[in-house]
Order: structure tokens, then sequence, then C-alpha cells
């Protein structure tokens, strides 16, 4: 079936791929813009700051990894018209949903505070009042929830993920050396490979890994597609944007690292703060770079917010049976509702705790993510590989094995990561 329907699609004039393309498009490419939220900011700054070009390296392997695992929970629930959670609920039991509902809510209030301490630290920049911005921004991100409905939703997440260009910019400005960065995709250079170097490309890498491959965006691009309620005669068009989605993101992050490995890492610049990078590469690159840097990372923590708090609350509702959809009206979606409120109202709490560190939390939070996805990826390759679930839309072999290997790899990854940060090694 998924051949017949990529070779119609070839067969059509180009306009009419396009229109089928743009009716599915949207939940794949919301997720994956929404990883690079202000927590992936702040840590692909300080990897650009920290580790210089070598850290792109990881990108092209991310890229890869992201698009093949967010295609797998795409067809899951174009196949089965369930979602991520629902499913690990009813094939492994409600011990396993508990554990990982937990696990994903401590993540994500720690993700949802630190897109909020970025726009507390926007407010610094532009000399803004501080708590009033906080809480127009929080007010403006519920109601949009809870008063619009799916379309409205989708429309204005992907109008948002068009200020990503802004980091472009930024990158062009800063005047990076082009050659270094492209040779770094390929094969680590230009760097000494101090103890100390190894010990930070290990800690900030799996930061890297965490902010771009989320145990959230697992299952919210599940949740979200399920919600838009996409047809299995859709898959091949959706998959087609799950990797155009998966590109895009990593496309950005790349000139997120560009912009501070040319300005503070080339002059040995440490950058305490993530949410510093835009006032840090200004005397480099100059204030309009700093500006656009500091729109993306407003924008950014906007997005984020609103994604990773609906990922909480999708999650919820079907690993424990409620209903819940942005489609619904509050009364037929309450605990919804008032669980993607109560986030809100958390890191809004938090934020307001002097001397927040935005770096260190979203570092923090972000490699707590990746130590999370092997269990996530764990569950979802048992799903998407059973026959009796996906039938003739299970894995194909490349699809298991690749996704087997990243599991091992970011589990022994994690492990060496939290060896590092125990012991202290330099």
């Amino acid at each position: 079936m998924l051949t017949s329907i990529r070779e119609k699609w070839r067969s059509l004039p180009l306009l009419r791929q396009l229109a089928l393309l743009m009716a599915v498009f949207g939940p794949a490419t919301i997720t994956a813009m929404a990883d690079n939220d202000a927590g992936g900011v702040a840590t692909y700054s300080a990897a650009g700051a920290r580790l210089g070009y070598p850290i792109l390296f990881l990108l092209l392997i991310i890229t890869i990894l992201l698009g093949i695992t967010q295609e797998m929970g795409m067809r899951l629930v174009l196949v089965t018209r369930r979602g991520l959670a629902d499913l690990i609920r009813e094939k492994f039991g409600v011990r396993v949903a508990v554990f990982m509902f937990f696990a994903l809510l401590v993540a994500n209030l720690g993700t949802i505070t630190a897109n909020l301490s970025a726009v507390k630290a926007v407010s610094y920049m532009f000399k803004i009042p501080t708590e009033p911005f906080i809480i127009g921004i929080v007010i403006l991100a519920f109601l949009l929830v809870t008063r619009g409905n799916y379309r409205l939703t989708q429309a204005i997440m992907l109008f948002v993920s068009l200020f990503y260009l802004l980091y472009i910019i930024s990158a062009f400005k800063a005047k990076p050396d082009w050659g270094l960065a492209l040779s770094n995709l390929i094969v680590p250079n230009g760097v000494e490979w101090t103890g100390a170097y190894v010990r930070d490309f290990l800690i900030i890498g799996m930061g890297v890994l965490g902010t771009t491959i989320t145990p959230w965006g697992q299952f919210f691009i599940s949740s979200f597609a399920g919600d838009k309620k996409l047809e299995t005669n859709t898959l091949f068009y959706s998959q087609v944007e799950t990797y155009w989605g998966a590109f895009l993101t990593d496309f950005f992050s790349f000139f997120m690292i560009v912009a501070t490995a040319a300005t503070l890492f080339v002059n040995k610049i440490p950058l305490e703060n993530g949410d510093q990078a835009a006032l840090a590469i200004k005397p480099f690159a100059g204030e309009l770079a700093s500006t656009l840097f500091a729109i993306g990372l407003l924008n950014a923590a906007f997005m984020g917010l609103i994604i990773v708090s609906l990922s909480t609350a999708y999650a919820f509702s079907e690993f424990f049976g409620t209903s819940g959809s942005l489609d619904s009206d509050f009364k037929k979606s309450k605990t919804f509702y008032i669980l993607f409120a109560a986030q809100l109202i958390f890191a809004t709490l938090a934020v307001m705790i002097p001397g927040i560190n935005l770096f260190s939390l979203a570092i923090a939070t972000q490699i707590l993510n990746a130590m999370m996805l092997p269990l996530v990826f764990f569950y979802l390759i048992r799903l998407t590989d059973s026959q009796q679930i996906m039938g003739k839309f299970k894995n194909n072999k490349f699809q298991t094995y690749f996704s087997i290997v990243a599991t091992i790899v970011i589990t022994a990854a994690a492990l060496v990561t939290v060896y590092a940060l125990l012991s202290g090694l330099s």
C-alpha cells in the first residue's frame, strides 16, 4: 500500500504533490522545531562557546536518528490510531506507565522553567519590566491553547518557526570559518583533545543529544498527529514531512552553534549562562546579530513553553485514559487543560526565584532527557517492530538495527557522562 501511494504521488503534477504534503504538514515539523526551544538554544550556544566547531560532528548523526525515531512515532499513531503513551500503558502495564509519566513530568518541568528563564533573560536585555513580561507571555500561551483549537495552535506554531531564520543572519554576521565548520560535520578537527575537553565534549554532547531528540518529542509527535486525525493513506506524505522536520531543526541548530563558536570559542570567552549568548556575541558580531539572537531566543522560549507543556498533558491523557484534545472544550478535557495550566504556574513561580541559571538548568534537563531516551526508544522499537500491532507497516531492518545500535550507544554515553560528572575528571 505504501509503495502504491509513493508511486501515485510521484506521478502527480508538482503543485498537486505540494498540496498533498501541505494537507498533512504540521505535527512532525512543529515537534522537531520545538526541540530548538530556549533550553536548546542555551545548550547549542554553550556547545559552540565551550567546544567550538567539533560539536557539529554530532549533528549529522543526531539528525538521522531524529528522523528515524520520529517517523516511527508518526507511523505508530497512523496505523494504530493510538498514541505512544496509550500503547505503552496497554502493552507494558500501569506501573511502567506511572514511572514513565513522572520521569517525563520532572524533565518537562525543568524544560518549561528553562524556557521561562529565557523570557526573563530577554526582558533584561531589552529593559522590559520582568514580572509583567513573564506573566504576559504565560497568559498569552494559556489563552492560545485554551481558547483556540488544533488548527489555530498549529498555524501559530508554524508561523513562530519562521523566526528561527534569525539565527542564520546572526551566524553570517559572526563571520565564521565556513570551511572549518563544514569539515567538522564529517570529522571533528581544529582543537586540542585534552582530558578536560573530552570531558566537556561528553557532558555537553549529551546535552545536545537530549535537547535535539527528546522523550517529550517522541510522545508529542504521536499525540499531536493523532489530534490532527491523520489516516493511514497519508502515511507516505507524513514520512516526507517527518524527515524534512528532522533536517530543518538541525539546520538551524548548525547556525546557532556556528554563531557562538565563531565569536566566543575563537576568542576564548567563557559562556557562563546560555541566556547571555546574545550579549556575549555582540562585541564580535555586532549589535544586529546580538538583537536577532535575543529575539530568536524569545521566540524559541514561547514555542517550547507551549509544546512541552502540551506534551505532558497529552501523555497524561494517554497514560491514564482521560480525555485530552485541543479540539475539546474545557469541560470535556478538564484534566488536560488543568495540567497544562499547572505546569505554566509552577514554572512561573520557579523562575521568580532570584539567581536561577538558565544554562545550568538547561544542561541538567537535557542530560536527564538524554538518559531517559534509551527507555523511550526501547518501548518505541518494541511497538513499531511488532507484526501484531503494525502488520505490514512494521519497521524495516535498517530502522530496527539503527535504532537498537543508537540506543546502546546513548546508554553507554549516558553512563560515561554520569561517571565524568561524579568523578570530576580533568
